[in-house]
């Protein structure tokens, strides 16, 4: 087995996700702002660290992607990946800067950050990560997403790959189709889909090594302001046809983000998909607020709480990891 298969491997087996903990500080302050707790260098980090020094870091996260602020950062002379890493996770850090505009296009989006990320790949490696994370990110309408933003956003996940695994690490790839809109699940399938294939398309040009990859995909939903209503069983049968169809055999983690869901959705879906899975895919999670808001409002009404925050974040951890082995039910929820 490859080293980087073996990294694979550790961040997603026996039901473990990845806690999305990379919020750039423009996002991280307008959280804080929602749950009237001030965004400093100091609220950010005590919060990301009781999350990192929670009882489920040990049993259901395999993973932390962190920010180029946290993962620099100490909480009581100990650095944060070695914090992470003491419990058996695995520390990543997220490398794009962001998705721009892209050119010829006024409302369709294109991630940068390849520039100097050979460098900062050494930087972070050394730092101690040893996963990485890209976002690409694609609207739904009646003209998006065009072919120029699948073939663009598609050359750049695979340029980054590349460097990434160079570096001796595996990359992330993740290409979001957005849930903004008023589609249909069908048109998500179909989009989502195309997507995919080319990413696929330009990684395997690029001789990336599959399976030392993680894809991060949406599930398939209808959009945000769609009427449409679908059961949980349906989205789990066109998410499992979407990437069994679009996805090579040699993937095996593949890590779902949430996508604007609440967290008890995010959960249920995950749970279906993974009950209803024929395949030789391992599905888990990688949550970023599905995992955290409940904890987040915990800790907003007293940010000395550790011992309640983690309470709370433990709970939903350890919901999501049931749901990544088809083992969770919804009498298992706090009232």
């Amino acid at each position: 087995m490859s080293e980087l298969k073996s990294i694979v491997n550790k961040i997603v087996s026996s039901g473990k996700g990845i806690l999305a903990a990379d919020e750039s500080t423009g996002t991280m302050t307008k959280r804080l702002k929602s749950v009237n707790v001030e965004s400093t260098s100091d609220n950010r980090l005590n919060f990301r660290n009781i999350l990192f020094t929670s009882s489920s870091m040990k049993t259901c996260i395999g993973g932390v992607i962190l920010y180029d602020e946290t993962i620099r950062q100490e909480n009581n002379s100990k650095k944060i990946p070695e914090i992470i890493s003491q419990n058996g996770t695995i520390p990543g850090i997220k490398v794009d800067t962001g998705a721009k505009v892209l050119a010829n296009s006024s409302e369709e989006k294109i991630t940068e950050g390849l520039d100097g990320l050979r460098e900062r790949l050494k930087d972070y490696y050394n730092l101690g990560a040893r996963f990485t994370k890209w976002r690409g990110v694609y609207s739904i309408s009646e003209k998006y997403p065009s072919k120029l933003a699948i073939s663009s956003n598609a050359h750049a996940l695979a340029r980054y790959a590349a460097l990434v695994q160079e570096a001796g690490m595996v990359p992330i790839i993740e290409p979001e189709v957005l849930m903004d809109g008023s589609h249909s699940a069908d048109i998500c399938f179909t989009k989502t889909s195309e997507v995919i294939k080319k990413c696929y398309e330009e990684l395997i040009s690029f001789k990336i090594d599959l399976a030392g990859t993680i894809l991060k995909p949406n599930m398939i939903l209808p959009g945000s302001n769609s009427d449409q209503k679908i059961s949980s069983t349906e989205i789990a049968e066109l998410t499992l046809k979407c990437l069994k169809e679009s996805v090579p055999n040699e993937v095996s983690g593949i890590a779902f983000l949430s996508g604007g869901q609440t967290e008890i959705q995010a959960t249920e879906n995950l749970n279906k998909i993974n009950l209803m899975n024929k395949s030789n895919f391992l599905f888990t999670y990688s949550y970023g607020r599905a995992l955290q808001q409940s904890a987040l409002k915990h800790w907003s009404k007293n940010i000395n709480d550790t011992t309640g925050t983690q309470d709370v974040f433990n709970h939903r951890a350890k919901m999501c990891t049931l749901a990544a082995k088809g083992e969770w039910t919804k009498n298992l929820e706090k009232n």
